[in-house]
């Protein structure tokens, strides 16, 4: 063919090609801008897409049809196919499919969470960068709120946390949050995103045996420290009992340290701790100590810290918080080695002493046996001494009754004379008064420490707890030691008191009058010891007290300044005196409830009372007689 019937032949086809075009249908590039030329304009029929914020949003530069893939040609079908974000978002949303989400959703549940639900509008979708993003760090607990801030929305599905976005909004991390601390942890932080799952899962993130890696994300010194402790070794062996983060810090519980509300606060450790070391399935399971609890409480920090002083030891003062070692462990804070410079942190020069002693009633030493022995000697000696005092005042009782003695059967010669005499002075009834006082006080502010929970100590938690009863006991007790000192002064440089202390010195009869007086109550003699004063009964009261006020003195005393006993004597000493101090104090109530009592009130020979507390004589003088000049 040569080149004219080229020519012709391609002008032919040309033509051709120019018929079969001029006779189809006009087509559309299908760019963003034909899109918006109609759904960029607000109208009725068809839905309307702010041109300005989908080119602002992350999808701003992809073209409509990259999602709405169905769309060929324009105009397009009335109902388009949903757009799937997994064409692009595949890791997503193959995470989302697994998810409490995405499984809901699967389920049939249409209240599921789904990407917009979280991450906005597509046409609208912003970077979670971006700060007004729903998914951005600040916003995601009230982007996860929305829906879980419905109780009555999420009652249904019964999950964990009746009301957990309330709950969140409570915890240190929360209210970081809303003071702008954007850096605090969030819903995602904790539970994860795309990959959600519940708690029962392995592979969540809120699993128990993962709870220290998710914590760790944010808190990672402390993560460290956790898994070389006695509690992290156990849990990375695979023990469920073992305790987690979420175990002592709570869950949508979590506070700061210093919030009351929180169970890691001064006075909330002891009750968390006892959670676990308290219970006898995990005590026996794990060959745990026993009675860890109940050995503390009985101590005067457990006592203490009952009471509402927070400055006192608790578990984690002694065995550190995350850190926490078995006392066979070189580096636990509660080894042998390590005592010292532990119980040194609050008592100062303890790490100068000798801290061996009863701790937790684990230590094999010589301190607990005396203790031992101690505690043994007052189970003893209390209901045998009670004992023989309730039966002696009961064969006195019951031989008066039975002989008719009593107030009115008095002999008038007799009664004249006991109303004439001066038993006790003014100055001695002063002393008398200020004993009885300082007694009431410090039996009452100091059973008060060991029966915190009692009604009757009620008063001291409504009047700043510990602080308040541990000071009116110590100011009590120095009033006592001022008293005993003035007494002995009394006693020894005043005439009248050297006169009493010759009264007052032991006698042979006094071993035998207390005998022959039994037997004549008992019937076995027919004649009573003649009765002289003092008798052996006011001897035994106020030898006594005597011994008694400075036995309490003593320890109490060791017990005030526990930082010079424990520098220079063993942490056994202080114990030594704590139970002696309590069981003294035990005694002491009890022997003046059974014995004094009765000698000054119940015994039929002065009932109703022996007013010599009172008037300074031991009866009233009802015969206009003048009495005995009281000279002091």
């Amino acid at each position: 063919m040569n080149s004219r019937s080229f020519m012709i032949v391609l002008a032919l086809v040309f033509a051709f090609c120019v018929l079969i075009l001029s006779s189809a249908p006009p087509v559309y590039a299908l760019d963003n801008e034909t899109c918006f030329s109609c759904h960029g304009e607000e109208t009725e029929e068809i839905p309307f897409v702010s041109k300005g914020e989908f080119e602002a949003s992350i999808h701003g530069k992809n073209l409509c049809i990259s999602c709405h893939t169905d769309v060929k040609d324009v105009p397009h079908a009335e109902k388009l196919a949903p757009v799937s974000c997994g064409s692009c978002h595949r890791i997503e949303t193959t995470l989302y499919a697994n998810s409490d989400h995405g499984l809901a959703l699967s389920q049939g549940v249409s209240e599921a969470a789904i990407c917009t639900s979280c991450h906005g509008k597509a046409h609208t979708l912003l970077s979670s960068r971006n700060p007004t993003s729903p998914v951005n760090h600040r916003n995601i607990p009230n982007t996860c709120g929305s829906c879980h801030g419905d109780t009555e929305k999420m009652a249904k599905f019964h999950l964990t946390e009746r009301e957990p976005f309330q709950s969140y909004m409570s915890t240190v991390h929360g209210q970081a949050i809303q003071g702008r601390q954007f850096t605090a942890a969030v819903c995602s932080d904790c539970h994860g995103t795309h990959d959600l799952r519940p708690s029962s899962d392995p592979l969540s993130k809120v699993n128990r045996m993962n709870v220290p890696k998710t914590c760790g994300r944010c808190h990672e010194n402390v993560s460290e420290v956790y898994w070389q402790s006695v509690h992290g070794k156990a849990a990375r062996s695979g023990i469920k009992e073992a305790p987690v983060c979420t175990n002592c810090h709570g869950e949508h519980t979590i506070r700061a340290v210093h919030d009351p509300a929180s169970t890691v606060w001064a006075g909330s450790v002891t009750k968390t701790c006892s959670e676990c070391h308290a219970s006898e399935r995990l005590t026996q399971k794990f060959g745990l100590p026993e009675n860890r609890l109940k050995t503390y409480q009985e101590s005067y920090h457990g006592l203490a810290a009952k009471g509402g002083d927070l400055k006192v030891a608790n578990c984690a003062s002694c065995h550190g918080w995350h850190d926490i070692l078995p006392s066979d462990d070189p580096l636990s804070s509660v080894n042998a080695n390590n005592l010292r410079s532990t119980c040194g942190k609050c008592h100062s020069g303890a790490d100068k002493g000798n801290i061996q002693g009863l701790i937790h009633g684990s230590q094999k030493l010589r301190g607990p046996l005396l203790i031992n022995f101690a505690r043994l000697f007052y189970y003893l000696l209390i209901p045998l001494l009670i004992g023989s005092m309730l039966f002696y005042n009961l064969t006195d009782y019951l031989r008066k009754a039975l002989s008719g003695r009593s107030v009115s059967g008095t002999h008038p010669e007799i009664a004249r004379e006991e109303a004439r005499v001066l038993r006790l002075t003014t100055n001695e009834r002063i002393q008398h008064a200020v004993l009885t006082i300082t007694f009431v006080i410090l039996a009452y502010t100091g059973f008060a420490l060991k029966f915190h929970d009692a009604w009757w100590a009620t008063p001291f938690n409504l009047a700043g707890g510990e602080a308040v009863r541990k000071g009116i006991h110590h100011w009590t007790a120095l009033c006592l030691v001022a008293l005993g000192l003035y007494h002995a002064a009394y006693m020894l440089g005043t005439r009248r008191g050297r006169d009493l202390t010759r009264r007052f010195l032991p006698k042979l009869r006094d071993l035998a009058d207390p005998l022959l007086t039994l037997a004549y109550n008992l019937g076995i003699k027919k004649t009573r010891p003649q009765p002289v004063y003092p008798s052996f009964t006011e001897k035994m009261e106020y030898f006594s007290l005597i011994w008694g006020a400075i036995v309490m003195v003593a320890t109490g005393s060791i017990l005030v300044s526990s930082d010079y006993a424990l520098r220079h004597f063993p942490l056994w000493v202080t114990d030594l005196a704590t139970l002696i101090h309590f069981y003294e104090a035990v005694l002491a109530c009890l022997a003046i409830t059974v014995w004094h009592l009765y000698w000054v009130i119940f015994d039929p020979d002065v009932y109703p009372m022996n007013w010599a507390w009172l008037t300074g004589r031991l009866r009233r003088n009802e015969n206009g007689e003048k009495p005995e000049r009281d000279s002091a």
